[in-house]
């Protein structure tokens, strides 16, 4: 089963993105670069609670 989560810069702790990960296969919490509209720039992105 999937479960949804939210993405947050942790430049400037926006959340900018919602996406959905297997909890089984990824047991931990997610971190991924991608673009954050209010830095304008591409920032490591943390999955929040």
């Amino acid at each position: 089963m999937r479960t949804r989560i939210t993405l947050a810069c942790t430049e400037c702790k926006q959340t900018n993105y919602n996406t959905t990960k297997d909890k089984k296969t990824h047991p931990d919490r997610m971190e991924t670069k991608k673009y954050c509209r209010f830095c304008k720039a591409h920032t490591l992105h943390k999955e929040t609670k």
